[in-house]
């Protein structure tokens, strides 16, 4: 995975070269269009991230903020992290779909989207992916996958 050393999405994006920071800004657009509200943009890990403040909710396992989504350029394509989305079944059903009915092969991974050009990206239904979990239902699925505590 290619990091960044950005500090702002603003330095993250000028960092790029210019057919390449076409094609992240496009996306950012949408993301940031559909985000719902809560989350904030920022750079970390490297890459733009979409994440819950430690203000709003600071019990994480790494004391980072909570990731919902990334976005990142890559080596040899971009990359799309949809942290808690992939675990949508219908949600992850329509963009197979969306990439079969357009006669491309998904490239994904366990969250991880890749592909090699705007055009290869289902925009709609990542529109719909990123509109899809609220704060607090983030929140929820996080600590549902938490272990609990053991009673002395």
């Amino acid at each position: 995975m290619v990091k960044s050393a950005a500090s702002t999405p603003a330095a993250y994006l000028a960092s790029l070269p210019p057919e390449r920071r076409t094609v992240v800004a496009a996306v950012r657009s949408v993301i940031r269009k559909h985000l719902p509200k809560g989350y904030v943009e920022s750079m970390n890990w490297g890459m733009l991230a979409y994440e819950i403040p430690l203000a709003r909710h600071p019990n994480t396992y790494n004391k980072q903020p909570l990731m919902y989504l990334a976005l990142a350029s890559q080596k040899n394509g971009y990359a799309l992290y949809l942290t808690s989305v992939s675990s949508n079944k219908a949600l992850m059903s329509k963009l197979s779909a969306a990439y079969k009915a357009a006669g491309r092969k998904l490239d994904m991974g366990k969250g991880c989207l890749r592909f090699k050009t705007l055009e290869e990206l289902p925009l709609d239904v990542v529109a719909e992916m990123v509109a899809s979990t609220s704060v607090d239902a983030r929140i929820a699925e996080f600590e549902a996958t938490r272990p609990t505590p053991k009673k002395k």
